[in-house]
């Protein structure tokens, strides 16, 4: 049983989105302070706030919070956890792969041909190289591994 996805998975699910509402809550704050003492640009801090809480929330919903938090590859398998729960996927029951190098983290989507327990779309980051924008090969291999299932 190989492991295919990110163990820094955690940092993009939990410590970025604590980061950057932690950032909006301070902005947030300060704008606050200073429309109190009335002598600064307090409503456009708020606004920037407003506008960072809008944006991030999407913007963590489509990047980072569909991400499973572990994927092993088991040969005719996949085996997925994700907050408490496991469950595999046969390598025949993917209908399709999209794989992302030029964004960061990595990302594999995997379209299923029937509902999960985590939905009929699953998403992971596999391991990290150093190289920017280089292909995982355990990816690269595990689609053309997915291709021969289907037949």
């Amino acid at each position: 049983m190989k492991r295919l996805s990110s163990k820094s998975t955690f940092i993009y699910k939990k410590l970025f989105p604590l980061f950057w509402f932690g950032l909006v809550i301070i902005f947030s704050c300060v704008g606050l302070l200073a429309t109190i003492k009335e002598n600064g640009p307090g409503i456009i801090l708020i606004v920037g706030a407003i506008g960072m809480g809008i944006f991030g929330y999407f913007f963590l919903r489509k990047c980072f919070l569909d991400l499973i938090d572990e994927v092993y590859d088991e040969e005719t398998d996949l085996l997925f956890r994700n907050k408490g729960m496991e469950f595999r996927v046969s390598l025949r029951d993917i209908k399709n792969v999209n794989y992302t190098t030029l964004v960061n983290p990595q990302k594999v989507t995997l379209s299923i041909r029937y509902q999960t327990q985590m939905g009929d779309e699953l998403s992971f980051s596999p391991l990290w190289s150093w190289i920017p924008f280089l292909k995982n090969k355990d990816i690269v291999r595990l689609i053309d591994r997915i291709d021969r299932a289907r037949g």
